[in-house]
């Protein structure tokens, strides 16, 4: 078998499916509250799927290095109540009434509970993570948290007003590739491993994330509502101007830039339709831009892990890139 051979997808599922599971179990654990809606909403949560994606790159991370301790079971956990603080939030600021194809927590339980539940995770996350006695552990969290406050902040100031790739890459860099990184770099923290092995790692995880966001837009303006589990391009009607729409700016006509304005400030698609969007985009290859840019940073991804060892682990850190840019939804 060449050291360079790619994992496939049943391989990958064979070689996480029992610490997955475990993962599953601790966070039903760890999410359990005296307070009964704080455990509905995390567990209607968890239970509406998700690819799981942050703990299955802490465990192959861990897994890459050789760590078999609990840790990765624990942060795992962490990482993904994390994550799953931040769709309690988003949902709540962007008035989202579906989630993954079923109502938001914030449509069945109301905005007041669920920002409280969100705030519980982000605290019960914390203090399971103070489990590990580890301070690396706590600033990369705590540096993780900050970043991804200040990347919802930088959106709604900008929601409605054009940007450019710079500020689009920061805001994706903050609400989504930073927690890539960090749970690639929990794995490398909880080996023991050296900084430049952790440096490495984070960098995979950062350009997986950019990738992961670039190809979440793309499928925003373009996949059907009953794949996506939700209103087709929410970007555009929130007054978010993602990769392709910033290239379609750039290169359009005046009467293209005036659409798509429009639609940014108005935020529907009542003067100017979605599928004059779609044909605007097309036609200067906009949606092709954004896909390659996400192909490329996967592919960046890829090289990052250059120098990792040999290991079943690292043949699914290879696989995992080309599913984030396959995927539809």
């Amino acid at each position: 078998m060449s050291t360079l051979s790619i994992a496939t997808a049943k391989e990958v599922f064979d070689l996480l499916r029992d610490d997955l599971a475990a993962i599953e179990q601790e966070f039903i654990r760890q999410s359990a509250s005296e307070v009964d809606v704080i455990t509905d909403i995390a567990q209607y949560l968890m239970a509406g799927g998700g690819k799981r994606i942050r703990p299955l790159l802490l465990l192959l991370s861990s897994k890459a290095l050789g760590c078999t301790s609990h840790s990765r079971i624990r942060l795992g956990a962490v990482v993904e109540m994390l994550h799953t603080a931040t769709l309690v939030h988003d949902d709540i600021i962007d008035e989202a009434e579906l989630r993954r194809g079923r109502p938001s927590s914030n449509t069945t339980w109301g905005n007041a509970k669920c920002v409280l539940a969100g705030d519980w995770l982000y605290m019960q996350s914390f203090s399971t993570a103070l489990e590990e006695r580890n301070f690396r552990v706590l600033d990369l969290l705590i540096s993780l948290t900050q970043q991804m406050v200040e990347g919802e902040l930088l959106q709604m100031q900008k929601l409605g007003h054009l940007i450019n790739e710079e500020e689009y890459f920061d805001l994706i860099f903050r609400k989504t590739a930073y927690l890539f990184s960090v749970s690639m770099q929990l794995g490398a923290t909880i080996s023991n491993a050296s900084a430049e092995m952790e440096s490495s790692l984070g960098e995979y995880g950062r350009n997986l994330g950019l990738a992961f966001q670039i190809v979440d837009d793309v499928l925003d303006l373009t996949a059907a509502e009953n794949i996506l589990g939700k209103p087709v391009a929410s970007d555009l009607r929130e007054g978010k101007a993602t990769l392709a729409v910033i290239h379609a700016l750039e290169r359009g006509t005046g009467a293209d830039r005036e659409a798509i304005r429009t639609v940014l400030s108005e935020r529907s698609f009542t003067t100017v339709t979605h599928a004059q969007i779609l044909e605007i985009l097309e036609r200067h290859g906009s949606l092709a831009y954004a896909m390659d840019t996400a192909c490329a940073y996967a592919e960046a991804a890829r090289m990052s892990i250059a120098d990792l060892p040999y290991s079943e682990a690292k043949r699914a850190l290879l696989w995992v890139p080309g599913f984030v840019t396959s995927r539809d939804r």
